[in-house]
């Protein structure tokens, strides 16, 4: 199950039924998982845990030291979770000690081909970020958001839960959960009801889901007003109140 143009480091530690394909390299302190597949020509650097069920396409870089000009050497780490799907050439970076010291990926995601996750970023469950879609260092990424192709997202943004970005979508300012956004810079154009009907969210959900976006950005109030005008509706709905505290989350200011 290990091909034998293989260079795999003696330090790695893979479990029994994890293949691998030709001309691909496992470095120094990597861990791999039950039913991982690492195809041909992958480049993985440690120190690196990849957990059971993954599946990583030819020509990623996974556990690479970062370019961040503040790294020095220093022996940060990724996580990976299972049953991820990795395309092809996708590049992933370890951390930095000057943040988390870590890069963490979650469960069940579709990191599609030639996409990029900086250092120190944090992507949650059931997430997919298409073709060439981008975070800077220190993002973070909400179970179910999806980041549609070629958009960017700046360092230290926050990008909700259950959120959609459009293709080409510039991202600056924190996507609070639930929010639709698109556009350079990207702006927001409604709530990803769709995405939410998939998922199951009652019809009660949902409406008080609207009625909270229409609160935050079709009446003009202050962000401090926002909060308060949304705690009735937050007492009622545990899905409001993922909404809120995406807001009272938020350092870069939200999406507007």
């Amino acid at each position: 199950m290990i091909h034998p143009t293989a260079i795999i480091d003696p330090s790695a530690v893979l479990a029994d039924n994890v293949e691998v394909g030709p001309f691909t390299l496992i470095g120094a302190d990597v861990t791999i998982g039950a039913g991982t597949v690492v195809h041909s020509h992958v480049v993985i650097k440690g120190p690196t845990t990849i957990g059971e069920s993954n599946e990583i396409y030819q020509f990623s870089t996974v556990g690479d030291d970062t370019p961040d000009l503040k790294y020095n050497g220093e022996a940060t780490t990724l996580e990976i979770g299972d049953r991820n799907v990795i395309r092809e050439g996708v590049t992933i970076h370890r951390g930095t000690v000057q943040d988390k010291g870590y890069t963490r990926i979650g469960n069940d995601n579709l990191i599609m081909a030639y996409a990029h996750i900086g250092h120190d970023s944090v992507v949650g469950n059931n997430t997919i970020l298409v073709n060439n879609a981008s975070l800077a260092g220190h993002v973070e990424v909400g179970d179910w958001a999806i980041i549609s192709g070629y958009s960017l997202i700046h360092q230290f943004c926050k990008i909700g839960e259950h959120s959609f970005l459009g293709y080409g979508s510039g991202v600056s300012k924190d996507v609070p959960a639930y929010v639709m956004a698109n556009g350079m810079p990207a702006q927001p154009f409604g709530i990803n009801v769709e995405g939410l009907k998939r998922r199951n969210f009652s019809k009660e959900d949902i409406a008080l889901i609207r009625k909270a976006y229409k609160i935050i950005y079709r009446q003009g109030h202050t962000m401090d007003d926002v909060i308060k005008l949304l705690q009735p509706l937050q007492e009622n709905s545990d899905a409001v109140k993922v909404l809120v505290d995406s807001l009272l989350n938020s350092t870069r200011g939200i999406v507007r």
